[in-house]
């Protein structure tokens, strides 16, 4: 299987630690979806990633495609299997990927890494003070009632609303947010229990790297500690917006 996408993306992370639970391997080509070409335009509509190819099958969204790989690699099961567990289950992901994708990834880590290193641009500090003050505390206080004191949120081992939840949590540490654990414990205690799961440690190296680097030697940086690259790219050297307001 082939993954197209940065090992920054939380949506991109999302689906990696799906495939290291269930053991899958695969290549990545980690371009920045903005450096992508007509071809990866060609894959991802929308310009956006993840993308997975597997043989016959080209998908984009972490959501399909972690369903798919689920329904097709069903061992170990990252989804609840009763009906009512499996609907909240999806809820929370949904919750994850737009709720915190906005908060966390387009009003805070663009505007302190997005926009200065790719478009060149000022942060807006504006914006990620009202981030910081109105939008981020609303976002914990409702996951601070949803999440457990102990264990994942479905049991003993991870599923996949675990994984989308806590995926956004490492990007908020890339853009020097911490969970305050005095002011929401239940979180802050869940989020490091999840991010300490070996899925998740292993590409912690990977996304350290990247985060040093400026975007043109990623694959320089990541063929140094041996990440599974694919040979070819659809990285570009000029960036473009993608479709979708941001």
């Amino acid at each position: 299987m082939r993954v197209i996408g940065n090992y920054i993306s939380p949506y991109v992370r999302k689906v990696l630690v799906c495939l290291g639970l269930k053991g899958l391997a695969y290549e990545i080509d980690p371009i920045v979806p903005f450096f992508g070409d007509d071809r990866f335009a060609a894959l991802s509509p929308l310009r956006r990633i993840p993308v997975l190819i597997d043989g016959d099958v080209t998908l984009t969204d972490s959501t399909v495609i972690c369903e798919y790989l689920d329904d097709r690699y069903p061992e170990p099961a990252l989804r609840p299997r009763d009906a009512a567990a499996r609907a909240r289950g999806r809820w929370l992901e949904e919750f994850a990927d737009t709720r915190m994708g906005d908060v966390f990834i387009w009003r805070l880590f663009n505007q302190v890494a997005i926009r200065p290193f790719v478009w060149g641009e000022p942060t807006d500090t504006a914006v990620v003070e009202k981030t910081l003050s109105e939008d981020v505390p609303e976002v914990l206080g409702y996951l601070e009632r949803e999440l457990p004191r102990e264990g994942f949120l479905f049991g003993d081992r991870l599923a996949i609303a675990d994984i989308s939840i806590a995926s956004f949590f490492r990007n908020a540490a890339m853009a020097r947010f911490r969970v305050d654990a005095e002011r929401w414990p239940i979180t802050a205690a869940f989020v490091e229990r999840v991010l300490a799961r070996p899925a998740f440690a292993e590409l912690k190296p990977f996304e350290k790297a990247l985060m040093r680097a400026p975007i043109a030697q990623h694959r320089a940086a990541l063929a140094e500690l041996g990440a599974p690259l694919t040979r070819d790219s659809y990285a570009t050297a000029t960036p473009r917006r993608g479709v979708m307001p941001i």
